[in-house]
């Protein structure tokens, strides 16, 4: 399966910067949807009031996606690769 990597950059609310990528199949282009993955992602850290817009999550590049993150996928539509300050 291929993916379609966004690269993302939110500030929490103390400040500091989380960094993680969303991973959907390449095949998926609605960037609400995307949008949605990654806000869905921040509600389970605690962080719902931050903005997720283009100009934090931007398409990276795609890649081959491992067993895992296809199972990931499978599951609820998305794969988060946490980087920094998640």
């Amino acid at each position: 399966m291929q993916v379609s990597v966004y690269d993302t950059y939110v500030t929490r609310t103390d400040g500091s910067v989380m960094h993680f990528d969303i991973l959907v199949p390449s095949a998926l282009t609605s960037e609400a949807t995307i949008h949605q993955y990654g806000k869905a992602y921040l509600a389970t850290k605690g962080q719902t009031r931050q903005s997720l817009t283009t100009k934090e999550c931007q398409f990276c590049h795609i890649e081959q996606a491992t067993d895992e993150i296809q199972a990931s996928i499978s599951n609820q539509g998305f794969h988060i690769i946490e980087m920094q300050g998640c």
